[in-house]
Parts: structure tokens; C-alpha cells; sequence
């Protein structure tokens, strides 16, 4: 069996790769000004809705539910698509799922294809099977057309030429559409693509395209889409030829109901997409005579036997955790090597190839998670990045990689009070981060970050050795509260003050500056209480309480 994703096989590692597209400033900023628009708007839309994070619920349910039966929901699909006169194909494999849609365009005695933007076919690379059998495809999405006519790959999973700008398309437009005159307006530009793709619509019988969601139920696909040229292909072509995940799959006609309203929203930020064409099987005298479903797996059916990354195939190729992920804003798509780019190609690229290859994308994330926030099916991406770097780790299992080295000193360093201390008066004397001087990773990191020098001695020297402060705030009733503690815990103490100042009722809060009496940790608590001493004029003595107290009497008042 031959799983391909791209040409992920052979890409460098992600933090390789990156190095060159961190130095090209035009490409940063026209991937963070397009993300940035984006989620202005999606934050917007989503907003709107009062219901969103049930539909967000709903969606992961339904999806969840959808991978438990997924065998069942495909034949279901199958029977329905057949039963309505179209015909479904089964490809384990990239290579195979090439074989059928060459074969089927052969059939049709046609040396060009009409294509709609299908991210499976980028995956099993069918653009370049139909080259070497003499067929042209003609690209028929804006973006996928910019990026074949230059000669590009593309870099979002939705807008696959966001890292151009629009003086870069004039310039391809003009060169290959042979407009020496196109002005760079998004008019001039549209208008080019309209007239160059137009004479193509009229004159190829054949089309090639992906889907959205299949409908089991009524053997249906869903695509949308923005700019209409999904619907000439549905409608105009005499053979159409589907490509699409087994995932893909949803169990009734109602669940689109879900999706249509999530998809739009968290994709491009519209609360509808201007086209949502659902066809079923093959009708006389409308649209195509001949209808074909190719279904693919390639690397899909491992991942469902993985409950931790089993959600991974959820995804519905929304591309918001693109948009919002840190580390993609900075790079863009090219440094993942792969089809599918951004926190989802993180975690989906090396699945589909049973962690042989793209090892080091589940390691091109800081974990923060932006990502699951605004996932419309819930994947929990950080958390599968996690279990993704441990397969790595535990496959690569190399006792005298610098990595697992540094671990074990650092953790033996970690284990002893006595070796922690040594090594801090060590690097305090060497100043190692700081050093400019540094080798192998510390070199990469100081040369992008001004690392901050280790401090002169350890927090408990320092705090027995400071100098008492006063600190006092504005309170209700004109009270006043008082805080003696050691300077260097000045900005934390200003909170406490503050907040125990509003519970008062009038009088005076001493914290003591003893160390033993700063503060105690509750071990069957998460919380940390700070003890003290409360003096008010109505009481006439001293009491211990604490902050949580305070706050409970100032609430009660």
C-alpha cells in the first residue's frame, strides 16, 4: 500500500524548513494581514450567535458518533449513491486512487480536466498522475489558479494563495494570461480569471473535484464554495469525478444543518456561503450523465483504532485553527511540507503515514491552544500533539540522543537541593543562556530573543535579606490598610492589599514579613492562604483570618 500526503515523504524537518520563510518579511506580513482579517470577521459572525457552542457540541457529537460506525455509514452511502444511479469506488491508497480517476478520464477520450479545489487530490498527488498521462487540469478556484500558473504550492487549507499579495497575482496574471496591461484592483484581477477560465467551462466535458460532507442517507454530496465555479463543474461537465476522505462521510440530510452554519462561519467568516450545491446520483437531461465517487483512505482506518487521536478525523478543512495558530502566522504553509498545513496538518500528516514520516511537525506548536478554542468539532489539538510527540519519542528510543541526555541531567539535578544550588552557582558565574557565544539550540534561541541573565542570588536568600515596605490604598470608609513586607514580594502584596482593603470595614491589616508566617500552602487545597493579623475599632483586639475569609465577610456586607 503506497499512503501519500504531498510530497510530506520527502520534506525537510518543520524547523528547517521554517529558517528561510522567517527571513522573508513580504510572506510574514501577507500571512498575518490575511489571518488577522479573517478572524476579525469570524469573531464577529460567531459572535452573532447565541447558540454557538452548542452547535459546537452538536457537531463534535455528531461526528464522534459518525467514527464509531463509520463502516456502516459508508456502506449506507454506497447503497444510496449506486440506488441513484452514480457510482462509488474504493481506493486504499494514493496510488489506487489515481489509477481509478485516470482511468475514468481515459475513458472519456479527453486530454483536459475542469478541477475544483479538492485538497484530496493535493494529497494523492493527481495532479501530477493526469500531467504524465498527457492530460492538462485546469484549475478553476481563484486561489488554486494563482497558485498552478505560479508555479506555487499551495499554503492555507481554504485560501490556498493567502501568502500573495495582490501586486504578486498581477504579476503572474500578466505573464501567463498574457495581459501586459492588467491593472491590480481585485476588479482587474477577477475579471482576467473570469475570461481566462470561462472559454474553459464552455469547452471541457470533464470534471474533477472533491466534496464537503457525503450523506449517507440520501447518498448526497455537499460542496460549498465562494466564487461559483464549483457550480459550473456540477452542472456543465458531461462526467464528474469525486474525490473525497472516507471522513467525510455524515449520517443524515438534518446534520448538514449543523455544519452549514459552522463551516461558513469559522472558514471565511460568512454566516452563509454563497453556493451550497448538493447532487445526487445522475438525472436525465440535468447536469452530468455520469457520476463517479472515489472514496479514499489512505492511512484513515489506522487512525481510527487510536482513541486519542481518533478526533483527529473530525476536522471539516475549516482552516480556523490556522488562522489562529502563532506558530502558522509566522512561517505559513510551506514549512509543514504537506497538503494539510497549520495545528490540523500537525497532527494529521504524520497519522496518515503511521508516524514514518513528518515527525517533527507535532513539534511545531507552542500548546497554546488557540487552536481548540476556535475548532467548530472540538478537536482538542493540543492534547493530541501531546500523544503524537510521545509515539515519537517512544519510536525513536535513543538513549544517547542529546535531547533524552540533557533530560536525565537536568531530572538528577532537579532531584537533589544540594546539586540544584551547585548548578545555580554555576550558570551564575557562566551566564551560559546570556552567552553570545552559545552553541546548537541555545545559538537558535538567543539569536532570535534577548534571553534575561540568571539572578544574583536564590528567591529564599532574598527574601530573609529584604528590607520591610509600606504599601497603603484607598478603602472604603475612609479606612486605611497596611502591608509591612519584604520588598521583593512588593507587586503581590499590593494585590492582597487591595482586595482585603475593599472587604474591610474599617481599620488596619498587618501582614508580617516573618517568613514563617508569610504564608502556608493547604495541602488538600489549591488555593493559598495568607496568614495575618486583623485589628477594626469595633472588635478592640487582635484575630487571625485569612484573604478567603475576608472576602467572604466583605461579600456578606
Amino acid at each position: 500500500m503506497t499512503v501519500r500526503v504531498g510530497e510530506s515523504a520527502s520534506a525537510p524537518p518543520f524547523q528547517k524548513a521554517a529558517l528561510p520563510l522567517l527571513d522573508d518579511s513580504q510572506r510574514r506580513k501577507n500571512v498575518r494581514h490575511a489571518t488577522e482579517v479573517i478572524q476579525r470577521k469570524r469573531a464577529l459572525v460567531a459572535g452573532e450567535m447565541p447558540d454557538w457552542q452548542a452547535l459546537r457540541e452538536s457537531a463534535s457529537a455528531i461526528k464522534q458518533q459518525t467514527l464509531l460506525r463509520l463502516d456502516e455509514y459508508l456502506q449506507q452511502f454506497e447503497a444510496a449513491c449506486t440506488a441513484a444511479g452514480g457510482h462509488v469506488h474504493w481506493a486504499r491508497d494514493a496510488e489506487e486512487a489515481n489509477r481509478i480517476v485516470l482511468d475514468l478520464v481515459q475513458q472519456q477520450r479527453t486530454g483536459e480536466v475542469l478541477k475544483i479545489k479538492t485538497m484530496t487530490s493535493d494529497e494523492t498527488g493527481l495532479n501530477h498522475a493526469l500531467e504524465q498521462a498527457g492530460i492538462h487540469p485546469h484549475e478553476t478556484d481563484l486561489a488554486e489558479l494563482i497558485v498552478q500558473l505560479g508555479k506555487d504550492r499551495p499554503s492555507h487549507i481554504v485560501v490556498p494563495a493567502l501568502h500573495k499579495n495582490r501586486s504578486q497575482v498581477r504579476e503572474i496574471f500578466r505573464e501567463r494570461m498574457h495581459l501586459p496591461n492588467l491593472g491590480d484592483s481585485p476588479q482587474d484581477l477577477t475579471d482576467a480569471a473570469r475570461s481566462y477560465l470561462r472559454e474553459r467551462f464552455l469547452r471541457v466535458n470533464t470534471a474533477i473535484g472533491g466534496a464537503n460532507f457525503l450523506i449517507a442517507e440520501t447518498g448526497s454530496v455537499c460542496i460549498v464554495e465562494s466564487e461559483g465555479n464549483g457550480r459550473m463543474c456540477l452542472t456543465m461537465p458531461d462526467t464528474l469525478i469525486l474525490m473525497a476522505g472516507i471522513e467525510k462521510v455524515i449520517p443524515t440530510f438534518r446534520d448538514l444543518e449543523v455544519f452549514l452554519q459552522l463551516l461558513p462561519r469559522s472558514a471565511t467568516g460568512e454566516r452563509m456561503n454563497p453556493y451550497n450545491s448538493i447532487w445526487t446520483g445522475v438525472h436525465p437531461g440535468d447536469g452530468p450523465q455520469n457520476f463517479h465517487v472515489v472514496l479514499l483512505d489512505n492511512g484513515r482506518s489506522p487512525i481510527l483504532a487510536d482513541d486519542e487521536a481518533r478526533q483527529t478525523l473530525q476536522c471539516i478543512r475549516c482552516g480556523a485553527c490556522l488562522n489562529s495558530c502563532p506558530v502558522y502566522r509566522q512561517t505559513g504553509g510551506h514549512a509543514y511540507g504537506s497538503t494539510y498545513a497549520g495545528p490540523i496538518g500537525a497532527i494529521l500528516t504524520p497519522q496518515l503515514q503511521n508516524m514514518e514520516h513528518a515527525q517533527s511537525l507535532p513539534y511545531a506548536s507552542s500548546l497554546c491552544g488557540a487552536c481548540y478554542e476556535v475548532c467548530p468539532v472540538k478537536i482538542n489539538i493540543p492534547e493530541v500533539l501531546i500523544h503524537l510527540r510521545g509515539r515519537v519519542t517512544r519510536q525513536q528510543k535513543d538513549r544517547f540522543k542529546a535531547e533524552a541526555i540533557g533530560m536525565k541531567l537536568v531530572a538528577s539535578v532537579f532531584r537533589s537541593r544540594r546539586r540544584l544550588e551547585t548548578a545555580h552557582r554555576l550558570a551564575q558565574v557562566g551566564h551560559l543562556a546570556a552567552c553570545p557565544f552559545s552553541f546548537g539550540v541555545l545559538r537558535n534561541m538567543s539569536s532570535i530573543r534577548s534571553v534575561t541573565a540568571n539572578p544574583p542570588t536564590t528567591f529564599k536568600v532574598a527574601r530573609n535579606s529584604a528590607s520591610p515596605a509600606t504599601i497603603s490604598c484607598e478603602v472604603p470608609r475612609a479606612a486605611t490598610t497596611t502591608i509591612s513586607a519584604p520588598t521583593t514580594s512588593t507587586p503581590w502584596m499590593g494585590f492582597v492589599a487591595l482586595i482585603s482593603g475593599v472587604c474591610s470595614t474599617g481599620g488596619i491589616l498587618v501582614i508580617s514579613d516573618q517568613p514563617t508566617k508569610m504564608a502556608s500552602r493547604n495541602e488538600n487545597s489549591s488555593c493559598r492562604r495568607l496568614a495575618c493579623t486583623w485589628t477594626t475599632p469595633l472588635s478592640g483586639g487582635m484575630r487571625r483570618t485569612s484573604v478567603s475569609a475576608l472576602r467572604r465577610r466583605g461579600a456578606r456586607r
